[in-house]
């Protein structure tokens, strides 16, 4: 039988964050060796929530530019 191969997708800006977080956090190693539902609660937990924070930063930062081209 022939190995199925995964189609690359790519990645979206959630996706590389999600990434940067992972690594920041050193749970990349975890992640390519046993995948991402490997990861505990918490830890997905902790990257989800730091995401958010992170996309809210971007935001406010964003509607701060945005006023002040007014």
């Amino acid at each position: 039988m022939a190995k199925s191969k995964k189609k690359k997708k790519e990645l979206t800006p959630n996706d590389i964050l999600k990434l940067e977080i992972a690594e920041e956090l050193g749970l990349m190693e975890k992640v390519k060796e046993v995948g991402w539902s490997g990861l505990t609660a918490r830890e997905t937990g902790m990257i989800g929530g730091i995401m958010t924070s992170r996309k809210k930063q971007k935001q406010k930062r964003e509607e701060a530019t945005t006023e002040e081209e007014k």
